[in-house]
């Protein structure tokens, strides 16, 4: 019976270390692209844009 529980750690060391694993994929997998968008977004939008100004003309009575 020793023999069982002995070899039973491993088995859920391995497990942990999966799901630890496979956790941090995900959150990478989750955030990085929002992260790159974010960055390349920012630095490639140029605010060119001109006001606009419209001549109003008056009439005088």
């Amino acid at each position: 019976m020793n023999s069982n529980s002995q070899s039973a750690n491993p088995d859920t060391y391995s497990h942990r270390l999966a799901d630890i694993v496979g956790t941090a994929i995900a959150l990478l997998t989750l955030t990085l692209p929002i992260f790159v968008i974010a960055n390349y977004s920012s630095t490639s939008v140029q605010n060119n844009q001109q006001p606009i100004m419209y001549n109003i003309k008056t009439s005088e009575y």
